[in-house]
């Protein structure tokens, strides 16, 4: 009889049955099979935590599926994700098909390819209870905080909320945020730059004043301190002080960890955590390849460490100088320090290529879109890093003039080592350094304009999701497989908002925020929650107890329910509206916008009064290429953005291409884009142009 081997999902199961062969079945689970019960808590508080599991709804057939096939099979190998969940499934599995926990029934792919499946079939072991003990004990704090808080935000704020333990964080880092940028102050300054030509030469380069020529650091604060000193460098000489010249190193970036993975694809791409790692499962468990079959493309896409195994680095090295030449080699092995507090965090490596040779080319001739994109980043960002440093000649120039100190800094690529392949995407406009012609101290400049500048300190940006998951790591709240569900749970409740990428709390998640601030302190304290995740990971160390570790944190959890029962008894807060414009042609008062289940709409101030109410529009300023009408956007049922003429039902055109401000140069009308092409949707125009990029 073939030997059971148990995996999440059929496209794992498809590509790891091609390499076992015909002395193994493979199935899947098709993610948990049980779980606490949706429609009470699951969890018997008073007799040690214990949780009471049961078989997910829908999943009863499958259970009697993998019972039957386990009875028949020559044994049941359980070969679940190598994280705390998968850990956990293999548990349940474990459980509902009478197997040993203790016995060497537990397997783990790092990557599904031939070499990574006969690894992970050569090394059976137990099943590591600490890691699902720790799976246990976030599940159980997170039930207990759901289950206890939500019915409390039901009834003092409006029925149907609810609240996590890590979702709550992120919520108030949003809103503290947003308050810093509400209460920010600008600061006024003025920059002084000078555009200079060497004498007998016609390049040209700009300096900005930063000092007097004493060497005293020079902040100009408002106008009339910057004409002063326009007015004092009237008629004065420019000359060249000082030229430094030294030598830069540019390392590259380290691999991906899934942190990084998410941030950098919503910086390049605008990809949401969710989408990202949507691709990277599928690149995860096996694509086809021409000339390799089924084969996963990449290492395991949830990992916090930054190791390489040294057959990876061997591999990525021949690769680069195969293509680029031995002198783009990095001469050493490098080393990065990994933020994971525990072994058991840093078993897996960092996101690589499965196959460091398998170039991005070779693969989009077989996939394309989100998974193409995600491999390309992947495969370059893990090469780059096994790749000489980029060197640069440097050089900065003190300019004199009266009593005045002006610097300009630049540099020249003198080679161009891992910058060849990749560069990391920023958040923010870097300062260009100015290209500098060759100086010599005491060189004498002509001045070609002197210009004083007006600016203001900014305050700190929004977040968008990858800043957000940047300073969830950077704060040590979740872990790997938490940043995208996260973002996605606060979104779907109505909580934050997205808009132009940035996330925004609404007024439902700022209510809620509050609540929370004022009678649940430590649920969202960034600290208390840090802690409580190295806790956690102690549990997975086996350094500490997971029955202790949650009855700990109820304890405390369950005195400030108590006391915000007490202190709200009788009062319930108000969910403040966004007033508008509009005025209610029913009645005349002014409309505001609320937020119901399905999203904002506009309603009347006077409800209950007044109950009149309509879909809450936004026009995109394009005109419809049929009637005129405003083109304005639309969600269809599934949350997908179209655009429809406001016209309707009178007209019935409605397009997936957004429309753009720029005009048809033929027919006159809005242009709309559709990937990286703008066209005309007028009939019988057929217009079309490439995007300018900028």
């Amino acid at each position: 009889m073939a030997k059971l081997v148990i995996v999440e999902s059929p496209a794992k199961a498809k590509t790891i049955g091609k390499y076992l062969g015909k002395d193994y079945r493979v199935t899947a689970s098709m993610g948990h099979i049980r779980d606490l019960p949706a429609s009470q808590l699951g969890i018997d508080v008073e007799h040690g935590f214990t949780p009471k599991y049961i078989t997910i709804k829908g999943k009863e057939k499958l259970v009697r599926e993998l019972k039957a096939e386990g009875k028949k099979a020559d044994g049941i190998l359980l070969a679940t994700d190598p994280d705390r969940e998968g850990e956990a499934i293999s548990w349940h599995l474990a459980s509902i098909l009478g197997l040993d926990p203790s016995a060497p029934n537990r397997i783990t792919f790092d990557e599904i390819t031939k070499k990574g499946v006969k690894e992970g079939m050569s090394h059976p072991r137990a099943i590591d209870m600490d890691l699902f003990n720790a799976q246990q004990a976030r599940r159980e704090l997170d039930r207990l905080v759901g289950y206890k808080l939500s019915p409390f935000l039901w009834r003092k704020v409006r029925r149907g909320l609810s609240a996590g333990r890590v979702q709550s964080v992120a919520v108030r880092l949003i809103r503290d945020r947003e308050v810093e940028i509400e209460n920010f102050k600008p600061d006024e300054y003025w920059n002084i730059d000078a555009t200079l030509q060497p004498k007998g030469e016609k390049a040209t380069f700009t300096a900005r004043l930063t000092a007097t020529a004493a060497g005293k650091k020079l902040a100009v604060k408002n106008g009339e301190q910057a004409q002063a000193i326009v007015d004092a460098l009237a008629g004065k000489s420019y000359q060249v002080a000082t030229v430094d010249k030294g030598k830069r190193h540019r390392a590259p970036a380290p691999p991906f960890i899934t942190s990084t993975l998410q941030q950098e694809a919503s910086r390049r791409y605008g990809f949401s955590a969710t989408r990202t790692m949507r691709a990277a499962q599928t690149l995860y468990e096996g694509v086809d390849i021409a000339d390799h079959g089924t084969l996963g493309l990449i290492t395991y896409m949830r990992t916090d460490s930054l190791r390489i195994s040294d057959e990876a680095v061997a591999a990525a090295k021949e690769f680069i100088s195969s293509r680029w030449g031995e002198n783009y080699i990095c001469g050493k092995k490098r080393v990065w320090k990994s933020r994971s507090a525990t072994a058991a965090q840093d078993a897996h490596e960092a996101i690589r290529p499965s196959v460091p040779g398998l170039t991005p080319e070779e693969v989009e001739q077989n996939i394309s879109g989100d998974t193409a994109k995600l491999y390309r980043l992947i495969w370059s960002r893990f090469m780059a890093s096994q790749m000489a440093d980029c060197v640069q000649d440097t050089v900065s120039v003190g300019v004199t003039a009266g009593e005045y100190l002006f610097r300009a800094s630049g540099y020249q690529v003198v080679f161009d080592g891992f910058s060849v392949l990749y560069e990391e995407a920023t958040e923010e406009k870097e300062k260009k350094e100015t290209a500098l012609p060759p100086l010599t101290a005491g060189q004498a400049l002509a001045l070609k304009k002197l210009n004083p500048e007006q600016k203001f300190t900014q305050p700190p940006a929004l977040y968008s999701e990858a800043t957000l998951i940047h300073a969830l790591e950077e704060n040590g709240i979740g872990r790997p497989s938490t940043y995208a569900p996260i973002i996605t749970t606060i979104v779907d409740r109505g909580y934050v908002e997205k808009e132009n990428k940035k996330l925004k709390t609404t007024p439902l998640g700022q209510t809620v925020n509050q609540v929370m601030l004022e009678h649940f302190p430590n649920i969202v304290d960034i600290t208390f929650s840090a802690d409580m995740e190295k806790k956690l990971d102690t549990v997975e160390s086996g350094k500490a107890d997971w029955v202790d570790t949650v009855g700990h944190f109820y304890e405390g959890f369950a005195g400030s329910l108590e006391q915000a029962e007490k202190d709200m008894e009788g009062k319930k807060v108000k969910v403040a509206d966004i007033p508008t414009d509009e005025i209610c042609e029913k009645c005349g008062k002014p409309m505001v916008i609320k937020s119901g289940r399905y999203g904002k709409f506009l309603a009347c101030s006077g409800f209950p009064d007044c109950k009149n109410a309509r879909p809450l529009v936004k026009d995109t300023g394009g005109l419809c290429p049929l009637c005129g009408g405003h083109m304005l956007v639309r969600k269809s049922a599934k949350g997908r953005i179209y655009y429809g003429c406001g016209n309707y039902p009178n007209c019935k055109f409605m397009t997936w291409d957004e429309p753009v401000t720029d005009i048809c140069p033929q027919c006159g009308t809005t242009l709309f884009k559709k990937g990286g092409q703008l066209h005309c949707l007028k009939e019988d125009c057929g217009y079309s142009k490439a995007v300018e990029k900028k």
